[in-house]
């Protein structure tokens, strides 16, 4: 049963980026993972906005504040996509990312359409289910 449950989920897992190839926005975020779990942070840059570029201005600063900000980020486990919605104008894909020590996080991911095509403009760290202020 365990070995069952493992081979659908290790084949879920793998067939991700395909599905997310009919859908640009989540092509983005998962490009951009896959960057970051390369220590690419220049091409991880190329998926952020204008505004995120004028805030870091380089790779460097923007591969250090993901390194130090958003560790499940730069080293995700698993990537799991969840709902896309529209918040106020705004786009908002939310991701499941397990860490490698096994922990769950939920990141909201602001994305925007560039001439560039879809960059990533804005990520949000949820609070787990149950807690809050």
């Amino acid at each position: 049963m365990r070995r069952t449950a493992f081979v659908l989920l290790t084949a879920l897992c793998l067939s991700a980026p395909v599905m997310a190839q009919d859908n640009p926005m989540q092509a983005t975020i998962l490009n951009q993972l896959e960057a970051f779990k390369a220590d690419d942070f220049a091409t991880a840059f190329t998926f952020a906005s204008p505004t995120i570029k004028g805030i870091f201005m380089t790779p460097q600063n923007f591969g250090a504040m993901v390194t130090q900000g958003y560790p499940m980020v730069h080293r995700p486990g698993a990537v799991k996509m969840l709902e896309a919605r529209e918040v106020a104008g705004n786009l908002w894909q939310k991701v499941m990312i397990t860490d490698q020590a096994g922990r769950t996080h939920i990141l909201d991911y602001q994305m925007v359409e560039t001439a560039e095509g879809w960059q990533i403009n804005a990520v949000q760290l949820l609070p787990e289910p149950g807690v809050g202020a």
